[in-house]
């Protein structure tokens, strides 16, 4: 039971940096200091899908899953949870190149609308 629950949290925490990944750049804009820890996820980020890296999380989660009795899964945790949830059929090459672009253009003009906000006021 223990190990199931700390396999859900590292889903939760897994979720909860994808969605900074992607996202975090907006919180730049009211907290400029955020880009010190966001720029190095995202490029982490995107280079896991450039690459076709895993994140630590998921062994870490599939030890946790396996620790309870229940089987861990193959591939990435983008694959496995997110993909079924957006995209009928399994995760192409083409797909986890566009996500990994998609990262860095949403960050890249987060990251524009700060610099232009920063110069703006000065």
């Amino acid at each position: 039971m223990f190990y199931r629950l700390l396999a859900e949290l590292v889903v939760l925490l897994h979720l909860v940096f994808i969605v900074f990944v992607v996202g975090g750049g907006a919180l730049a804009l009211k907290w400029p200091w955020i880009a010190l820890v966001h720029i190095p996820c995202a490029l982490w980020g995107a280079m896991i899908e450039f690459f076709r890296w895993h994140c630590p999380l998921t062994p870490l989660e599939n030890w946790l899953r396996q620790a309870t009795g229940g089987e861990p899964y193959a591939g990435g945790f983008i694959e496995h949870y997110i993909v079924p949830l957006v995209y009928p059929g399994a995760i192409t090459r083409n797909m986890q190149i566009a996500l990994g672009i998609a990262v860095l253009v949403i960050n890249i003009c987060a990251y524009l609308l700060v610099w232009w906000r920063h110069v703006a006021k000065v």
